[in-house]
């Protein structure tokens, strides 16, 4: 008689620990198809937050969930006999719970169940935008300055960012760089929330994205559309001539702001000629202002930033200035 092997036994799998992960920036019930087949085929279901917002979905579709925070060793005990249970995590990752298997895994003595990560919804790019606009929102209703702000009163924090930007763009700062741009993204955020509260024209941070989107999506047809851009500068004679139908301007010279820089301002205007094939001479008078108006159109037709030129002048005489002080002991 030939002896076999006897076959396996329920209690000899190991069973599997499946902890399962959303992102709280995702509409609750939103979830992957594998979180769904994961969940269905559950031995048992445990989550250790009453108040997930994820619990009342799962159970209408079905899915029994018990409302426990159990040990390591009791999760590990449930895998036997090849069960899976998954634990659907909260907030903060169930930073015990993983401890706790790693630490029995690392000692040796116990065999453990197969673990798994399961990101059951995760965020897109931009998801972390939502926070921003939460926050900003709970700012403005209860932070006793933030919440009497005016679009007037923020007016000149908006330029001052601006600046630091450039600042932080011209050295090379790529920390510095990330930090100015979130205090301008701040100012935008601030400016829309402040305007959800007008009593007749109200707008949301959502009313601004959506206009720009509109506005990207129709000055980019080479993109979007059926028209070719093949260079830059068909790029650019797109955007310029979507932007005129848009705008239906009855000179060059409208939308130019004159509260600017006046460098800026001054370059500005040269471009908006140029672009317009337009023969223009520069006046003709005597004194300084003529005679940077003129450097200004020159730098503009020889595709120089003069007020970035201007300001590189600017540092590097602010440093001989330093020079200076440390040779005199001023």
């Amino acid at each position: 008689m030939n002896a076999t092997s006897p076959a396996p036994t329920p209690e000899a799998a190991v069973g599997r620990v499946v902890l399962l992960t959303t992102s709280h920036r995702v509409a609750p019930g939103l979830l992957s198809w594998p979180a769904w087949q994961v969940l269905r085929a559950a031995d048992r279901v445990l989550c250790a937050d009453g108040a997930h917002p994820q619990l009342p979905y799962l159970r209408e579709a079905g899915i029994a969930v018990e409302e426990a925070a159990p040990t390591a060793e009791e999760v590990v005990d449930a895998c036997a006999g090849g069960r899976t249970v998954v634990v659907v995590a909260t907030g903060e990752g169930e930073p015990a719970l993983t401890d706790g298997l790693a630490r029995l895994a690392g000692g040796g003595r116990v065999r453990m169940p197969e673990l798994e990560l399961l990101p059951a919804s995760y965020d897109l790019p931009g998801a972390r935008l939502l926070d921003l606009v939460q926050v900003m929102d709970r700012i403005r209703a209860e932070c006793p300055w933030s919440s009497r702000q005016t679009h007037e009163g923020l007016a000149k924090y908006g330029i001052e960012e601006a600046y630091e930007l450039v600042e932080a763009i011209e050295q090379g700062d790529r920390e510095e760089l990330r930090e100015e741009l979130g205090d301008v993204l701040l100012q935008v955020v601030f400016h829309a929330r402040i305007a959800e509260e007008h009593p007749d024209e109200p707008f949301s941070v959502d009313d601004v994205a959506g206009g720009i989107v509109a506005k990207l999506i129709h000055r980019h047809p080479h993109v979007f559309g059926e028209e070719t851009a093949l260079t830059p500068e068909d790029v650019k004679a797109h955007w310029m001539r979507t932007k005129a139908e848009e705008k239906r301007r009855e000179s060059v010279t409208d939308g130019v702001p004159l509260g600017q820089p006046a460098l800026a301002l001054a370059t500005k205007l040269a471009g908006r000629v140029r672009g317009a094939d337009l023969s223009v001479p520069l006046p003709s008078g005597e004194g300084v202002g003529y005679e940077l108006l003129a450097l200004a159109a020159r730098a503009e037709a020889e595709g120089v930033d003069a007020e970035a030129a201007l300001r590189a002048a600017a540092r590097v005489y602010r440093d001989a200035i330093r020079s200076a002080e440390k040779v005199t002991g001023a």
